[in-house]
């Protein structure tokens, strides 16, 4: 569309800007940045439960903030692709993949206490030694992930 922003916008840019954000956020309000702590706060602003009306605002900039950045890097990104996983599986397993997937991100999500960004930008910060644990527990079970299903597939995944 406007062809701006390089996709993807380069670590040493989005890096600082979310470190600076992080010790922001604990400088003005002493509270931990997280996506499934904004998430719940619309859940519960659904029931009619006090919310923390910064944290709405958070999730909403955060959906129109990549919504911007795709459209001011030009290469938007909706749609049905999923990359090679789309190409691999069925519309109907595709579908029951990512909903298994969902699930399983959030059950992880609220039995750890944070979602990964809750861990590992501000748990990870603040020198959490469970933040710690549950970043090296994502991490190694990201890579344990890829390796099974590049064997299961013959490396097309």
């Amino acid at each position: 569309m406007f062809d701006v922003l390089p996709i993807p916008v380069p670590w040493y840019v989005v890096g600082p800007l979310m470190g600076l954000t992080v010790a922001g956020l604990y400088a003005v309000t002493n509270k931990h940045l997280g996506i499934s702590g904004a998430y719940v706060q619309v859940v519960d602003f659904s029931r009619g439960r006090p919310v923390e009306t910064w944290r709405l605002w958070f999730l909403a900039g955060t959906v129109l903030g990549a919504a911007a950045v795709a459209m001011l890097g030009g290469h938007p990104q909706a749609g049905w692709g999923y990359g090679a996983l789309g190409e691999y599986l069925s519309l109907p397993a595709l579908v029951a993949t990512l909903f298994a997937g969902g699930v399983l991100v959030g059950f992880g999500a609220r039995w750890a206490g944070a979602c990964t960004s809750g861990h590992g930008l501000t748990g990870c910060a603040t020198r959490s030694r469970g933040s710690l644990v549950a970043v090296m527990t994502f991490m190694v079970t990201a890579v344990a992930v890829t390796l099974l299903l590049h064997a299961l597939t013959g490396g097309e995944l």
